[in-house]
């Protein structure tokens, strides 16, 4: 996958997080999370390393009620946002699958790492 325009930094609210498919390099869809903080943007596969199901049960939430961390809502766990580390869960210690993000003006782009 080559870099590519995710969205507008608009379609993210800030403190929170979307749910955004692309079409991944194998022609299959792939399912990604999107958290905004402020003008950040971090990106990763929504597949949880555990169990490698979606995390969200409502498209879109990714956050824990505090939106201090992702949140897993198959099991519980809780990943960083800054760095998709799994800091509480079956899956402790292991990582969300990040994409390189890189933000011009309003607009949200996203490269494989």
């Amino acid at each position: 996958m080559k870099r590519q325009r995710l969205c507008s930094l608009s379609d993210i609210p800030d403190g929170d997080s979307a749910g955004f498919t692309i079409d991944g390099d194998d022609g299959y869809p792939r399912d990604l999370i999107a958290v905004r903080k402020e003008q950040a943007v971090y990106v990763y596969d929504n597949n949880c390393p555990h169990i490698g199901a979606p995390l969200d049960f409502v498209p879109g939430q990714f956050l824990d009620a505090a939106k201090e961390y992702i949140f897993c809502s198959n099991h519980a766990a809780l990943f960083r946002i800054e760095d998709g580390h799994c800091v509480w869960g079956p899956c402790a210690g292991e990582d969300l699958e990040p994409l390189v993000v890189d933000i011009k003006g309003d607009d949200v782009f996203i490269t494989p790492k």
